[in-house]
């Protein structure tokens, strides 16, 4: 059953939609939730929770601001308020969906809440850094929901995507979005450790938003992100294990022209420092984030990570 008592005090009588609005807002600020799952404020958490359980569009949030739920719709917005308060659940999960690179996927504690930068750089084609006309092979590493996988299949929609994934809970949700969008026909799931499953194949395009958080930075973080799985965030000690195994065999499934982009996310710096002599390029986001950096196939050496 849901706690209605975590808030401090009722909403205003006859309340509006953006009463309710600026009501959750509020009461989230007082109990010092965290944000970042999608959005990184109180107001934006407290609409998409209002809008969800009235099923209302963002699209349409100037009309729909002034109307007047009934006492029953309220109770429901109370309920969520109540979860998301006393849980820390982030609303991604409250609302079971998610939109990335405009599209909406479907999502629960399966997989981590989509919220990559890469969205920017699906809607370009990955320009200015490659040539998207000969993409024709794509490979997604730790796809989770299988928001880049689907969102680049959609993007290049003559090639085909192949994405890789270790936990088997997350591919059923990868599955389920899948579906959703109709892109079974090019987009193949596969479950194993980065290349492990993939048996030679080579790709014009290697993507990946791989687990990249240390276990210093674990520790503190927030309890919203202690509900997404540690499989998808933790990795080691300095926040690079798996990007290490990306990195020492991406030149193998890659081919001659390919290009690899990865999201490190804080870990960047660690990163230039474990690879003094990767040339790595720091795509710059127009909308906001970092850490995420492209190399070509011809730049990925043989060096191994210092201290390796």
């Amino acid at each position: 059953m849901l706690d209605l008592n975590r808030c401090r005090s009722p909403p205003p009588a006859a309340a509006t939609v953006a009463d309710l609005v600026h009501y959750g807002a509020a009461e989230f600020e007082q109990a010092g939730l965290a944000f970042g799952h999608g959005t990184d404020n109180a107001v934006d958490e407290s609409a998409a929770l209002v809008f969800h359980v009235l099923g209302l569009d963002h699209a349409q949030a100037a009309e729909a601001y002034g109307l007047v739920p009934g006492p029953r719709e309220v109770e429901r917005v109370l309920g969520l308020f109540g979860e998301r308060i006393g849980r820390r659940v982030p609303a991604a999960y409250l609302t079971g969906r998610m939109w990335f690179a405009g599209l909406e996927f479907e999502v629960d504690e399966r997989v981590i809440v989509p919220r990559s930068p890469f969205a920017e750089l699906v809607a370009a084609r990955f320009e200015p850094w490659i040539d998207p006309a000969p993409v024709s092979r794509i490979l997604d590493i730790g796809t989770g929901s299988g928001c880049i996988a689907i969102a680049c299949a959609k993007a290049f929609p003559d090639a085909r995507v192949d994405a890789v994934e270790l936990s088997p809970e997350a591919l059923e949700v990868a599955r389920r979005n899948v579906a959703r969008h109709q892109v079974g026909d090019r987009l193949e799931l596969l479950l194993g450790d980065v290349f492990g499953p993939l048996a030679g194949r080579r790709y014009d395009l290697i993507v990946s938003n791989p687990p990249y958080v240390s276990d210093e930075e674990m520790a503190g973080l927030p309890e919203e992100y202690l509900h997404e799985p540690d499989l998808a965030l933790r990795a080691g000690g300095d926040g690079l294990d798996v990007v290490r195994r990306i990195l020492e065999g991406a030149a193998a499934h890659l081919e001659q022209d390919g290009a690899i982009f990865v999201e490190v996310g804080d870990s960047d710096e660690r990163l230039s420092r474990a690879f003094p002599r990767l040339p790595f390029t720091w795509v710059e986001f127009e909308h906001g984030g970092g850490g995420v950096f492209v190399l070509r196939r011809a730049q990925l050496g043989a060096e191994r990570p210092r201290g390796a």
